[in-house]
């Protein structure tokens, strides 16, 4: 809430304030601040942005930060070194335990496009660290080969991304990151909707299936397997058909009980939806449908009744969702 968010805010004005006083925090409500709100383009509460250089041209816009350490942890990022420079494998195992997540570059020089892509990438996830080592002692202990980003989860490495001079760029390279903040599948309740939302994968995929059904733990399995394939580029989102609360879903969707389990894919930029063609939940059916939505290849899904037989005998045509965009447009 915004609330919330305003303590988080406060906390960290107050912390860095001993740390960095150079970095000034304020608060406005633009109420009745209608330039400030044109002029800065504020269209959602709260927005944080943060001003470089006494310029007020450009701000950088501080999104997705909830909490007061991850705020002190951006602001550090935006105004020194975004990464740990890692010398030995002491210094690695710091930065690897530090927290649940850790992110390491292994480079086979410091000052190349990857690195600078790399640390760019560190300035946009502050939830969690980055440390980047050229050493050979470090890459021969991890057993990585240079030139990879590695993603450690709980002290071990669940994912290797090599790193091409020129080929990642940082919202790629975010994505993929970011995922790991999420299980493999994520159920959507009230928690994890804002955590699903914070991660800037814009294509979802959502089983709508009953828990507690026979064939439940077959098809969970199936998604995890198709899952593990589209991480970084599809989000699997898993919505429990019994939970009351996802009514609300259900209905924008236009999922009926006799559909399920039903499987869409949503792209948040364009708000299309695209239904799965084939009824069985297995590994190839999740695959075919999400590779041929990213080759543009799947049709759009329009909630619509058929289109009616008679629909053009008189001067009133008959419209629904299917033949409306051809016979309109």
């Amino acid at each position: 809430s915004s609330q919330n968010l305003s303590e988080e805010f406060a906390e960290a004005a107050r912390q860095l304030k001993k740390e960095a006083p150079r970095i000034q925090f304020g608060k406005i409500d633009v109420t009745h601040q209608h330039d400030l709100r044109k002029e800065f383009n504020i269209r959602a509460f709260p927005t944080v942005k943060f001003f470089v250089n006494g310029s007020r041209e450009d701000p950088i816009d501080c999104k997705g930060v909830r909490k007061a350490s991850t705020f002190i942890t951006w602001v550090k990022r935006r105004t020194g070194p975004s990464t740990v420079l890692i010398n030995s494998t002491d210094q690695a195992e710091a930065v690897i335990k530090a927290d649940d997540l850790a992110v390491i570059g292994f480079f086979r020089e410091l000052h190349s496009d990857s690195v600078e892509v790399f640390c760019e990438t560190a300035r946009d996830v502050p939830e969690m660290p980055f440390g980047m080592t050229a050493s050979e002692d470090v890459c021969a202990n991890y057993g990585i080969q240079k030139n990879s980003l590695v993603v450690f989860k709980k002290g071990k490495p669940v994912h290797n991304e090599v790193l091409e001079d020129g080929r990642q760029n940082k919202l790629g390279l975010t994505r993929i990151i970011k995922t790991f903040t999420l299980d493999l599948v994520t159920e959507y309740n009230i928690e994890t909707s804002v955590k699903i939302f914070d991660v800037p994968v814009e294509n979802h995929i959502l089983l709508f299936t009953s828990t507690d059904s026979e064939t439940f733990s077959e098809i969970y399995e199936n998604y995890k397997s198709a899952a593990a394939e589209f991480r970084g580029k599809i989000l699997f989102v898993l919505v429990d058909t019994n939970e009351g609360r996802n009514g609300r879903i259900f209905e924008y969707f236009r999922i009926r009980d006799i559909d399920v389990p039903a499987v869409r894919i949503l792209n948040l930029t364009s708000d299309a939806k695209y239904k799965m063609p084939a009824d069985e939940v297995t590994v190839e059916n999740l695959k075919e449908f999400c590779q041929s939505y990213l080759n543009g290849k799947a049709k759009q899904h329009l909630s619509s009744e058929e289109i009616p037989e008679d629909w053009d005998k008189m001067p009133v045509k008959v419209l629904v969702g299917k033949n409306f965009n051809t016979i309109i447009f």
